[in-house]
């Protein structure tokens, strides 16, 4: 079971770029998460998919030479939920119905999480450098708490708030 978790039961196996198709697959999740049940349950499902990401790669990697393979995918979605989570939250604090999520509001985290996921900068590609299943996670959560905020900026920017 750790393995179908690990690698996105299944999106892992997907080429190219199994980590752009596992975070693409996760924005359906998201805005399924969010139209059934607005923030709590993004924040919700966010929290379980990190929980068993850590659970699932300690195990799955545990025999493995090379700890973060290309198939193990729960982190890109882990990575991803955090960065959906900082649009849903927006939402959700502004009073707006679970059925307002208009398209920059996945799109827009997707793109933020794809360049810090590969660019890896700062405390990103520290984790990243980590050979242990803990690395394989932190360097994805890092990356969707960069875009979460790069995300909350962009909104605040193109809405004239900041």
């Amino acid at each position: 079971m750790e393995r179908q978790i690990a690698t996105g039961f299944g999106i892992g196996y997907l080429r190219p770029a199994p980590g752009t198709w596992a975070s693409a697959a996760t924005l359906v999740l998201g805005y399924a998460l969010h139209r059934l049940g607005h923030f709590p349950l993004v924040a919700l499902g966010t929290v379980l998919v990190i929980g068993l990401g850590f659970w699932a790669v300690n195990k799955a990697t545990a025999e493995l030479e090379i700890k973060d393979e290309s198939a193990i995918v729960i982190d890109e979605v882990a990575g991803q939920m955090i960065a959906l989570c900082a649009t849903s939250a927006g939402f959700w604090f502004a009073g707006m119905p679970a059925s307002v999520f208009p398209w920059p509001a996945y799109v827009v985290p997707f793109l933020f999480f794809r360049l810090f996921d590969i660019w890896k900068p700062w405390i990103i590609g520290r984790a990243d450098r980590r050979s242990d299943a803990a690395g394989v996670m932190l360097d994805d959560i890092w990356a969707g708490i960069f875009a979460a905020v790069a995300s909350i900026l962009a909104a605040g920017l193109s809405h004239g708030v900041m």
